[in-house]
C-alpha cells in the first residue's frame, strides 16, 4: 500500500486524543475502516502508524523470516512487537493514544503527522523539528538522494 501524502500538523488532549486529518482519512479510503496499528518508534522518539493491513503483511515477512523456535529469532519477534496497539478511528474521527505509548513516544500537545514510504508517523512537533535538523547534514542528505537508481 502506498501511503497518504502529507505533513499535518495537530493537537493532543488531555484525554490522549487526535484528530485524525480528514485528507489521511480521505486519500486511505476504505482501510480507514479496518483500523491501524500504533508502534513505537525503533530508532527515534516517534510512533509509527500502520494500517492493519500493513501490519498483517510485516507481521507475514517477519513470520516467513524468522523462526520462534530459535531464541535469537524470538527475542526480535518479541522485542519488535512490544508495545504495539491496536487502535481504531472514534465516531469524530480521533485516533485514543494509549498512556504509555504517549509517554514512550514523548508526545506533548503540538504533534505532526507525517507519512513516509512504508508507513505514518506520529511525532512531538519539538522532536521532529529537531530530528529533520540534526539527522543528517545537507551534504549527507543530497548524497544519498543522489545514489539512488
Amino acid at each position: 500500500m502506498s501511503y497518504p501524502v502529507g505533513h499535518f500538523n495537530c493537537k493532543l488532549d488531555a484525554k490522549g486524543r487526535l484528530v485524525f486529518p480528514s485528507e489521511f482519512k480521505e486519500q486511505l479510503g476504505n482501510l480507514v475502516e479496518e483500523g491501524f496499528v500504533l508502534h513505537p518508534g525503533l530508532r527515534v522518539k516517534c510512533l509509527e502508524l500502520y494500517t492493519r493491513q500493513d501490519w498483517d503483511n510485516l507481521q507475514d515477512k517477519l513470520r516467513e523470516q524468522l523462526s520462534q523456535f530459535k531464541a535469537q529469532q524470538e527475542a526480535v519477534l518479541r522485542r519488535y512487537n512490544a508495545g504495539a496497539r491496536f487502535a481504531k478511528l472514534d465516531g469524530s474521527g480521533r485516533l485514543q493514544i494509549p498512556k504509555d505509548l504517549i509517554e514512550t513516544g514523548k508526545l506533548e500537545k503540538d504533534i505532526i503527522i507525517t507519512s513516509v514510504t512504508t508507513k505514518m508517523e506520529i511525532w512531538d512537533k519539538s522532536l521532529y523539528e529537531e530530528s529533520i535538523a540534526t539527522a543528517l547534514t545537507d551534504e549527507e542528505f543530497f548524497s544519498i538522494l543522489e545514489n539512488i537508481k
